[in-house]
């Protein structure tokens, strides 16, 4: 019978500003994410713990956050509730250098209760982060909720999720068990030593040696490196150095340049360096987005924004 009763709870209180839904979004994949998803204002959470299974509920009440923890890891995830929550997000210095720019400026004061979530577990990370290397994001999205149901496995809880899957069946696996998935076999083997790795990943003290780690398995690169370590510890400095979008979106946002590469992407961002991820994060929340060329679409200047 499925427990409905939490094993584990704390109450939090966030900062009065603080916006739940806009800071845990980098946790779910789409709204249909067999593993986390936002409901009734609740965002629930499925994954796996050094303890074992469990999955977290947040959700707001009066002014406080509720983490309420189903499974056997149920303890491990309350415990660590306010960094999921990005409630640990250290904002020091933002503010200052976020003054420096009219629109980051601008950015910073509309989503003042955006924090970086801090997972604190890497492979789920690395699983999403491998499959969408190099693919849509419906590609990605596709592959990822395949994989998870081949390897299905209910998480603990009243809401019907499923755990991501085990490092080791994924090690195990033959790189052929993903081609039904839309992943070829270059992705998959990746994503199998990767699951091999996922324990040293794990032990790794903070988001320079994890990076280390990451990029000495053959198929990780800087961006899927920094799309793990940004969530994993969230950091706030990881930049996705090779995305095909975040370069053209940075130089439009902060210098009116509807197309630009990863260095004018770095030097654009290098007066933030500390907080280069979370200005890039900001765009996103905002939805910022360089212009599409078109047969008659004139390029209008940013200032509108």
């Amino acid at each position: 019978m499925t427990r409905t009763e939490p094993d584990a709870g704390r109450a939090l209180r966030p900062p009065s500003a603080y916006h739940l839904a806009a800071s845990v979004r980098p946790l779910t994949f789409s709204p249909y994410d067999p593993c986390a998803r936002i409901a009734a204002g609740t965002f629930w959470w499925a994954t796996r713990t050094p303890d074992g299974p469990a999955t977290l509920a947040l959700r707001t009440a009066g002014g406080d956050l509720v983490a309420e923890g189903y499974g056997p890891g149920a303890g491990w995830v309350v415990e660590r509730a306010d960094s999921v929550a990005g409630l640990r997000d250290d904002l020091t210095g933002f503010a200052d250098l976020a003054a420096t720019h009219p629109v980051v400026a601008r950015l910073s004061a509309a989503h003042q209760g955006l924090r970086l979530p801090a997972t604190g577990l890497l492979f789920s990370r690395v699983l999403r982060a491998v499959l969408e290397q190099k693919v849509t994001g419906k590609e990605a999205y596709r592959g990822y909720a395949a994989t998870v149901r081949h390897f299905a496995e209910p998480a603990p809880g009243p809401v019907r999720l499923l755990l991501p899957p085990d490092p080791a069946a994924v090690a195990a696996a033959g790189y052929w068990v993903f081609h039904p998935f839309g992943i070829e076999q270059r992705r998959a083997e990746t994503l199998r030593r990767a699951a091999r790795m996922a324990d040293r990943l794990q032990r790794c003290a903070d988001p320079a040696e994890a990076t280390r780690v990451l990029r000495a398995i053959p198929g990780v690169g800087p961006w899927t490196a920094a799309e793990v370590v940004r969530v994993a510890y969230g950091d706030p400095d990881a930049v996705s150095v090779g995305d095909f979008h975040v370069p053209n979106t940075v130089a439009w946002a902060l210098a009116g340049e509807p197309r630009g590469d990863d260095a004018r992407m770095l030097t654009l961002l290098a007066p933030f360096r500390g907080h280069r991820g979370r200005v890039c994060r900001l765009l996103e929340a905002a939805g910022v987005q360089a212009p599409k060329f078109g047969p008659r679409a004139p390029i209008r200047s940013f200032a509108h924004f």
